[in-house]
């Protein structure tokens, strides 16, 4: 039985495969021979509001056969109370794939353990290990093998985007800098459980200099409402802008797992310049999940 729960417990063969399968995927699409999940319909279970991550599995499912079941948590018994293990038991008997939204991973785990079908996590607070794919097939279409580049990752780097970076970091063998006030950074045991050349900073321009990627995400992240003013005061600084994409390396790429707040996390004639970039990491989404799915079922 496979699952993708995360980048960290993701094998690096299957990591490695399910990039190479998602170019197929992409050269592919309205054209694919096989369809692995003909036949099949697969539930996607949401607690969190969508649209990326929603709309590329509905169709993804769709055109490699299968027919996807959207249940988002009032739709089901889990916005009452239900135990997650109980709705897994009952949806594992009558579909055949599983992808959950949702804020805990280990609910995401426990549904996997109990509904005894494939499950993909599309998003927990620990982990968005679908978006980490998009991106890195996205880096190797337009500067090859990621293998030796340098990534910087400027923001919140205690986030779920951050977590995933860092473990892909140590998998695919290249240096990740994260650039972050000491609050926002990731933690000694989760750098130590992951291992890799991860270098944390508070100096965002020795992170950008150099840098073959400058990488940003939202400040202020679903369940994280509250601590809105706190958030938006102490990341001021950290800003992805023209002056540290001048830094970066000549032809460096600017990244944004949307969705983006100009102003914040970067300005709008940054986000523009890179457009073109941020939005063919929002269409990998499809073409990356789709290898997902393939290689869960395969």
């Amino acid at each position: 039985m496979k699952h993708l729960l995360s980048i960290e417990k993701l094998a690096r063969a299957d990591l490695e495969k399910i990039l190479a399968d998602a170019v197929v995927m992409k050269h592919e699409r309205g054209a694919h021979t096989t369809q692995p999940l003909k036949g099949q319909t697969w539930a996607l279970i949401f607690s969190k509001s969508s649209t990326r991550t929603r709309v590329s599995f509905e169709v993804g499912i769709h055109e490699l056969g299968g027919r996807p079941m959207f249940l988002s948590a009032v739709d089901i018994q889990l916005g009452r109370g239900e135990p997650i293990k109980d709705t897994a038991r009952v949806l594992g008997r009558m579909v055949h794939g599983a992808v959950f939204r949702t804020f805990a991973q280990r609910d995401v785990e426990e549904f996997a353990q109990y509904a005894n079908i494939p499950t993909i996590n599309a998003l927990t607070d620990e982990e968005h290990p679908c978006q980490v794919l998009a991106d890195v097939q996205t880096i190797q279409e337009q500067l090859g093998a990621i293998r030796g580049k340098v990534v910087t990752f400027i923001g919140d780097g205690a986030c779920n985007m951050a977590d995933s970076w860092i473990f892909a970091a140590a998998k695919l063998g290249f240096e990740l800098r994260v650039a972050a006030p000491k609050s926002f950074q990731p933690t000694p045991t989760l750098l130590k459980r992951a291992g890799g050349k991860i270098i944390c900073t508070t100096d965002v321009k020795a992170a950008a200099r150099g840098a073959d990627v400058l990488y940003t995400d939202v400040w202020v992240s679903m369940g994280k409402e509250a601590e809105s003013a706190q958030r938006l005061k102490k990341l001021k600084g950290y800003q992805l802008n023209q002056s540290l994409v001048k830094l970066a390396q000549p032809g460096a790429l600017v990244m944004h797992c949307l969705p983006a707040y100009r102003g914040k996390e970067i300005d709008e004639a940054t986000f523009e310049a890179n457009a073109q970039t941020i939005f063919d990491q929002a269409e990998n989404r499809l073409h990356a999940q789709k290898a997902v799915l393939a290689w869960a079922v395969s």
